[in-house]
Parts: structure tokens; C-alpha cells; sequence
């Protein structure tokens, strides 16, 4: 199993409208590291939920529930979409500055390559991310 999060605006597409609609694909990206982080996923891997530039915080956890095929919302075969469902709302959101002030996830990519909307995260930060959000 690998791990992985997933950037989302929530005025786009928020955890809420997720879990209202039970699945979604994730479509969209243009941007080739996060595009091959998508072709990487496999089913049943989990993504942090995390909603940017509103918010700036991880919200939950989704699973991978199919792997990687062509983006529906673009006639270009470079461009792939996956597609995922909510497994777990978290009690308190893990914000951005909790993440960036915690020498546990000092190495994230997330912090690394901010650009980037679907970044790998290592076992020990999702374990680590999760436990802070179901406190």
C-alpha cells in the first residue's frame, strides 16, 4: 500500500461535496510530477484530504477505488484521472502551519514541492497526520 495527498480548493470540490456524493474522479491535473503520482496510485491506497489556499488543512482520508485512466474532462492522452471515495472525516483538521512547525513531517513532499496537487507521503507521516486528525 502506498500514500499519498491530495490537494483540493474547497470552493471546487471540498471533502463535504465527497462525502455528499460518495466518490469522485479526480481529474484535472496539468502538472507532470502530480500526473505520474497518479499513474503510481493503485487501488486501495489512501490519500490526506487537503484542502488549499482555504482552509490549508488536511481534512480526512480518501482510498483509491480505480486506478489511473484517461481524464474524461480533456481530449490529450499525457492526462490521466483516478478515482477515490471518503473513508474517514477527521475530529480536528491538521492545518498547514501544525504540519510545517513539526519536526515529525519536516521531510513531506508536500512541503518540498508545494506546486505539486498529488504528492507521496511516506507510511510514518500518514500514521502520524491521521493521529493528529482523530484526536
Amino acid at each position: 500500500m502506498q500514500y499519498w495527498l491530495i490537494k483540493s480548493e474547497p470552493y471546487k470540490y471540498s471533502w463535504e461535496d465527497l462525502e455528499k456524493d460518495g466518490w469522485t474522479f479526480w481529474d484535472g491535473v496539468r502538472n507532470y510530477g502530480a500526473r505520474n503520482n497518479l499513474r503510481d496510485m493503485q487501488k486501495g491506497d489512501l490519500c490526506l484530504y487537503y484542502h488549499s489556499n482555504e482552509g490549508k488543512e488536511v481534512v480526512g482520508v480518501a482510498e483509491v477505488i480505480k486506478e489511473h485512466y484517461p481524464d474524461p474532462t480533456i481530449d490529450d492522452e499525457r492526462w490521466v484521472a483516478v478515482d477515490v471515495k471518503p473513508v474517514l472525516k477527521f475530529k480536528q483538521p491538521v492545518t498547514l502551519k501544525q504540519i510545517k512547525s513539526d519536526d515529525n513531517l519536516a521531510n513531506m513532499e508536500m512541503l518540498r514541492l508545494n506546486r505539486l496537487s498529488v504528492s507521496k507521503v511516506t507510511e510514518e507521516e500518514y500514521n502520524y497526520i491521521k493521529s493528529l486528525g482523530n484526536q
